[in-house]
């Protein structure tokens, strides 16, 4: 792979990449497309790199304009043989967080003995400022069972790649869950992320339901609430106008764990989610908080 198109854009677009061969379905050889968050205090700049065999035609550029608007693709002959992409996945190393240890395929052999393990690929997971929050929620989700929480309905709205639907799954298997997020293709990875991680998906106890939906408004969260443990890894401002649709649906006494806002937001999230009643039990440190409440 010697030659990288690169693409500035939002998270939002960063989301929506498609797979490589949907893009192009006729390349005998597609590039290899991947999105990173370059600076966590700007979290919606992110970056899209194409990584090519060749020098890539004006069509192909045509092809990965659409993926950002607005964006210029700046193309660039990686002079070495290195390869790029892989060289980038090693990069992502493990995050290992209380009991769990996650870490992509490259990684396999490095799962330790002792931990509760998940492979979750090289993917937007893995941003700059997705690994505080992720490891944070990870830890946060490990003290409440330490602490002797007990979660028979947990709800992970904005689910990503899946990860803390499943990581509350291993730690309360009794449970129920459903995972839901605003973007399809995140649904199809949560998916594909569970059969890798032998994670059932369905309806019953020790499943995980998926969902696409935006914020709450799925009539399958409505009809599994009031949730005792609700999870949303997503930004501040969504946070906090899904605030009055949030604690509603959370049982008396739910514990509530939020995160993907900065330390200089917190008093802002916080404020929105004591304005329906909830308590705070820990903010969290650093630079990406993860707030852990409880509902009135």
């Amino acid at each position: 792979m010697s030659w990288r198109v690169t693409l500035h854009c939002t998270r939002a677009e960063a989301e929506a990449l498609p797979e490589s061969d949907e893009l192009f379905p006729y390349a005998d050889e597609p590039p290899v497309i991947v999105a990173d968050e370059p600076d966590p205090h700007a979290p919606d700049d992110w970056r899209i790199h194409a990584y090519f065999a060749e020098q890539p035609t004006t069509q192909e550029l045509i092809l990965l304009r659409r993926l950002a608007a607005g964006s210029e693709p700046e193309v660039e002959h990686l002079e070495d043989t290195t390869d790029w992409v892989v060289k980038s996945q090693q990069g992502l190393e493990p995050i290992r967080a209380g009991r769990f240890f996650v870490h992509t395929p490259m990684h396999f052999a490095d799962r330790p003995a002792d931990t509760i393990n998940f492979e979750i690929d090289a993917g937007l997971a893995f941003g700059t400022g997705q690994h505080d929050t992720t490891a944070g929620c990870l830890a946060a989700l490990d003290r409440l069972e330490q602490a002797g929480k007990r979660f028979d309905n947990i709800a992970d709205i904005g689910t990503g790649t899946g990860l803390l639907a499943f990581a509350a799954m291993a730690l309360w298997p009794e449970a129920k869950a459903i995972a839901t997020d605003i973007d399809p293709i995140s649904i199809d990875v949560t998916r594909d992320n569970a059969l890798i991680n032998g994670v059932k998906v369905g309806h019953g106890a020790g499943e995980v339901l998926l969902a696409v939906s935006d914020g709450m408004e799925h009539p399958l969260l409505a009809a599994r609430a009031p949730f005792d443990l609700l999870i949303a890894n997503i930004l501040a401002g969504p946070l906090i106008e899904l605030a009055p649709s949030f604690v509603p649906a959370c049982a008396p006494g739910a514990s509530i764990v939020l995160a993907g806002l900065l330390d200089t937001q917190a008093d802002a999230v916080v404020a929105a989610y004591e304005a329906q009643g909830c308590s705070v039990v820990e903010r969290g440190d650093g630079e990406w908080c993860v707030l852990v409440l409880t509902a009135a």
